[in-house]
């Protein structure tokens, strides 16, 4: 554990952006390629909100392009809304795969965490939708819900691209978005909490954790804190929810006394938002991200997952436009 006396700034590290597919190392003279890379990560943005996978996302991406490939050009009035039409449909037919492995997904499933750039966190809107604490949310819609949520709310998308791409009516899709609407305002954080406010229990958090105090604890977890766990039976996780500040006071510094091996937490920025980045023996454990609310944590997403980790230490590019 580090010297509670001296606690690590809350500095995320500097990191290499990660190089996206297809993109060409030279200008293109193929028109469907460079209209597909100018929208590919506005592209993956909605596949991943959509899906809660990094990796589910690029398979997405590419099916999209060979269908986008395909496409008489001349044909298309609105090529990025087409292309965000192609994203929508793979990834409402991925959901539907989805629903089936998660139900045979050991414990608790969580989002992949994404490492993101400083400039996502500056972006509310988007810093907002990428969440963990709304993507767990968006995982309790139907596809249909999601799909029409993500579009519509996110992405400021009209009731007729959506209804196109979701193959509704849009008297229909407009019924669909004021009830999944209704459902996610009922369940998403009850207030905004400003960057500092996030930093400032972050920082608390952290030294707490690397003191291991129970009291400690109690002093910055909300009564009502849940933490969720995923290891995807892959890593020792809890099976489920853990509820209350008691229970998860205790959970954390058992485990934390368990351990044998020197343990190192750092803060990161991870899906837009303050989180930190566990190690354990000098390798990758998780990335712990949190919820804040009032100056506490209210909800706690350890995600330990290794095939979940594989975009926890270079940034990936998201953006609403």
């Amino acid at each position: 554990m580090s010297d509670p006396t001296t606690p690590q700034p809350i500095t995320p590290q500097p990191t290499t952006p990660e190089p996206t597919t297809l993109q060409p190392t030279t200008p293109s003279t193929d028109p469907a390629t460079d209209t597909f890379v100018a929208h590919r990560n506005l592209l993956f943005t909605v596949a991943y909100e959509m899906l809660g996978s990094a990796a589910d996302a690029e398979d997405v991406l590419q099916e999209t392009w060979l269908r986008w490939a395909e496409v008489d050009l001349e044909q298309v009035r609105d090529q990025r809304a087409y292309l965000v039409r192609i994203t929508t449909r793979q990834s409402l037919n991925r959901l539907r795969t989805m629903s089936r492995r998660k139900e045979a997904y050991v414990g608790q499933w969580l989002p992949e965490p994404l490492l993101t750039a400083p400039d996502v966190a500056e972006d509310v809107e988007l810093a907002e939708s990428v969440s963990m604490a709304l993507m767990l949310v968006l995982e309790t819609l139907s596809p249909t819900e999601r799909a029409v949520f993500v579009l519509r709310e996110v992405f400021d998308t009209g009731y007729d691209e959506i209804a196109a791409a979701v193959d509704k009516s849009p008297a229909a899709v407009r019924q669909i978005a004021h009830r999944a609407r209704r459902h996610v305002d009922a369940r998403r954080p009850r207030q905004a909490v400003t960057p500092d406010e996030s930093r400032a229990v972050l920082e608390s958090f952290q030294r707490v954790l690397e003191t291991g105090d129970p009291q400690s604890l109690l002093d910055v977890l909300a009564p009502d804190v849940v933490m969720v766990n995923d290891g995807g039976g892959i890593k020792q996780a809890a099976l489920r929810p853990i509820n209350g500040a008691e229970k998860v006071a205790r959970f954390l510094v058992g485990v934390l006394g368990k351990n044998t091996s020197p343990i190192t937490i750092a803060p990161t920025v991870v899906n837009g938002g303050l989180a930190l980045v566990v190690h354990l023996g000098g390798e990758l454990d998780g990335i712990m991200a949190m919820r804040v609310e009032d100056a506490r944590v209210t909800g706690l997403y350890y995600v330990r997952n290794p095939e979940k980790l594989t975009r926890a230490e270079t940034e990936t590019p998201l953006t609403l436009r």
